[in-house]
């Protein structure tokens, strides 16, 4: 047990010494843009569920209505997302090093990830039905979320393998769609269809704004984009 946790201190140590350390600058700039960009979408999403549906209870902002207790009820649970996006990217960052650490090969790291995807999407499913359906309720309609959010994750993944490179596409999909839906935990737990897309939604920005900028902030080789030889 010791001679584990001294080389977790040290993977940490390497990760902090090597070429994924973000400048002050770097660092500033993710934090206060993905914050901006999550808010933003927070507020936008809160306003039309509220505007559209009576059903919608995050945080009882249904019951103020279109003014500024509304206004500001978006904004604070929007920002708090958006920072909850933030623990969650930079948690998945030191994961991925601890685990590349133990594994000593992506190619079982990107296979762990594809079937932790894939537990995610069924336990979606199937905690879902079993909490939340009525009796004699089709099961398909629970495929919805999941399906749509894989399907999400899998474009931002192509995004970003065109930004960077193929290897790049396994771990964005882990990252946007399991690390997605545990940061969502809190309004998945709840029947209520707005209160899940009014938290999805600046989670999926704020998540696919930090791994689409991550190889423009770290110098490292492998996040590089791949150029075509001419």
């Amino acid at each position: 047990m010791i001679v584990k946790l001294i080389k977790i201190g040290d993977l940490l140590k390497d990760l902090l010494e090597a070429n994924l350390v973000l400048t002050l600058r770097k660092w500033f700039r993710l934090f206060w843009t993905t914050l901006l960009l999550g808010t933003g979408a927070s507020l936008i999403a809160g306003l039309i569920l509220v505007g559209m549906t009576d059903d919608f209870h995050f945080l009882e902002v249904s019951k103020a209505g279109f003014n500024l207790e509304t206004i500001i009820f978006v904004v604070l649970a929007g920002s708090t997302i958006s920072v909850v996006s933030q623990m969650g990217f930079f948690a998945y960052l030191i994961a991925r090093y601890i685990a590349m650490g133990f594994l000593r090969s992506k190619f079982l790291w990107d296979v762990l990830q594809l079937l932790l995807v894939a537990i995610v999407f069924f336990d979606m499913i199937y905690l879902s039905y079993t909490s939340f359906a009525a009796e004699g309720e089709s099961v398909l309609s629970y495929f919805i979320l999941p399906t749509v959010l894989l399907l999400i994750s899998a474009l931002v993944s192509w995004w970003k393998v065109k930004a960077t490179n193929k290897t790049a596409f396994i771990s964005t999909l882990f990252f946007m769609y399991a690390v997605t839906v545990l940061e969502a935990i809190p309004a998945l737990k709840l029947d209520n269809t707005p209160s899940h897309i009014f938290m999805l939604i600046p989670l999926l920005v704020s998540n696919a704004w930090q791994i689409m900028l991550l190889h423009k902030l770290v110098d490292n080789k492998k996040e590089a984009p791949v150029q075509a030889s001419k």
